[in-house]
């Protein structure tokens, strides 16, 4: 005979370990407002941008996350991507869309640090229509900052953690 528990699609609810999330198990996100950013930068949506349903597709806001993080860091003078010895590298992102983009809307792109480790940085991007007060996407990516050249971890220099200081917000 065989058990609800060993059956591949029982269906008991004892058989459900608890720490297997549903779908429906955590809340989803809610859009933030401006205030909850520190830093902003526009963004120039770009005809391909926009896929077939008529708004921008969504692994371009991806891209928009990378550039306004990235540009700030540029235009602050702690970010040399051609020379730095010290480069970041993606390990994780991820994106909650609320509201859809599209072409020719400019975006404006807020950025704050959510968590500022030695050598790590989770940055966190909230994308608006402009004008707008309340994210049509928000997401995040985790930074870990490493030598270029052997690509293994290296503390956060001094001077990037002065310009990621003023982006952290509390909580």
């Amino acid at each position: 005979m065989t058990s609800a528990a060993s059956t591949p699609h029982a269906t008991r609810s004892d058989t459900t370990p608890a720490a297997v999330p549903t779908a429906t198990s955590a809340a989803r996100p809610a859009p933030q407002p401006r205030s909850a950013y520190r830093a902003f930068r526009p963004i120039t949506t770009r005809w391909a941008d926009n896929d077939v349903y008529g708004h921008v597709n969504n692994v371009v806001y991806y891209s928009w996350f990378d550039t306004a993080v990235n540009a700030h860091l540029i235009e602050q003078g702690v970010l040399d991507i051609h020379a730095g010895g010290t480069i970041g590298l993606v390990i994780e992102t991820q994106c909650n869309y609320y509201a859809p983009l599209a072409f020719p809307q400019t975006v404006e792109a807020g950025i704050r640090v959510a968590k500022l480790g030695s050598s790590s940085v989770r940055y966190e991007v909230g994308l608006f229509a402009q004008g707008e007060p309340l994210t049509a996407a928000a997401g995040h990516f985790i930074h870990v900052y490493v030598d270029r050249e052997t690509r293994r971890p290296v503390p956060v220099p001094d001077a990037l953690r002065q310009v990621l200081q003023a982006l952290v917000v509390a909580g």
